[in-house]
């Protein structure tokens, strides 16, 4: 894609020139509401030249952002949920511009897991004051991620959410969904070879994660977006009282708890075995099944994050 400016040439041009792109779909749970006060922020933010691509239909999403990339902006701000930051990823990685966040999703767990803030003028606070970062990038077969795989019962979860109760229920969606779909669901058996070590588990759900945040809820304290890892875990076992429990837990507190008793497995690349073979939920794309390799590729990723966010 070209030689890359250096972080600190990147954010002084944000900071001066200011070529911004904003692609907002309204569409999106937050978006048609926020849209008119996202453009209002935008501008008083003093940005040089700023230019703005509403998306009415979801099929129309990447066309939009190959063609507010082709303006050349040095920032391009992306307002959604994790569904469609996940699109924006795949189309700025390895390119000399900065991907810039807005809160406006379900659950906003990659925007969780740069630190930046979940109300819009915090938000906007970040692109006009914050700094470029480069961040890992998700590799999941041939497709580019930035937060999580799944595999079990929560990709069955995610296409039994109906949109009007994530309007009403926001991240609890999830979780109450699953308390309805769990009791059908059969466990699987998976084969995780990490650094040459496999391990063998028997669970309903296992997650791989780059980023920081599942739901809306911190997957482990000591997690980070930008450490070179990934890291797998699962949520209860093989048998469903366990996952019902966490379940609840999560949805009532927020904390993580593992009630299976298994480590969490760390490494720069994983490859997954299912006994039955399973669809992968990547960033809320179903379209891989296993096995499956899944990398991070370190600093992959340009982002615009608080200055306070530790670059590695």
């Amino acid at each position: 894609m070209g030689e890359l400016r250096s972080k600190a040439e990147h954010t002084e041009a944000i900071r001066t020139e200011g070529r911004v792109c904003v692609v907002v779909n309204t569409r999106s749970r937050r978006g048609r509401r926020h849209y008119p006060e996202v453009v209002r922020a935008l501008r008083a933010a003093g940005f040089g030249a700023i230019r703005f691509f509403p998306v009415v239909d979801p099929k129309r999403l990447r066309a939009t952002l190959e063609e507010a990339l082709a303006t050349g902006p040095d920032l391009l701000v992306v307002g959604g949920g994790d569904g469609t930051l996940s699109s924006a990823v795949k189309h700025v990685a390895h390119r000399d511009v900065a991907l810039g966040v807005l809160p406006l999703g379900t659950t906003n767990n990659f925007v969780r897991s740069l630190g930046v803030p979940l109300d819009l003028a915090g938000a906007v606070e970040v692109l006009r004051t914050g700094k470029v970062a480069d961040i890992d990038l998700g590799i999941a077969g041939d497709r580019e991620f930035a937060n999580l795989a799944s595999f079990g019962v929560s990709v069955e979860v995610a296409g039994k959410v109906r949109h009007g109760v994530k309007r009403l229920l926001g991240r609890a969606a999830y979780p109450l969904t699953a308390l309805t779909v769990l009791p059908g669901h059969r466990p699987f058996r998976a084969f995780l070879t990490v650094d040459g070590r496999r391990h063998e588990l028997l669970t309903h759900q296992l997650n791989i994660a780059n980023g920081r945040f599942h739901g809306g809820w911190q997957v482990a304290k000591d997690i980070s977006i930008d450490n070179g890892r990934l890291v797998a875990y699962q949520l209860g076992s093989g048998k469903r009282l366990r996952l019902l429990v966490e379940t609840m837990i999560r949805a009532g507190s927020g904390r993580w708890r593992s009630l299976a008793g298994g480590p969490f497995v760390v490494g720069r690349e994983m490859h997954l075995e299912t006994d039955p073979p399973l669809a992968a939920d990547v960033d809320g794309e179903v379209r891989l099944m296993t096995p499956i390799t899944i990398r991070t590729v370190p600093n992959g990723l340009r982002v615009m994050v608080p200055e306070d966010f530790v670059d590695s």
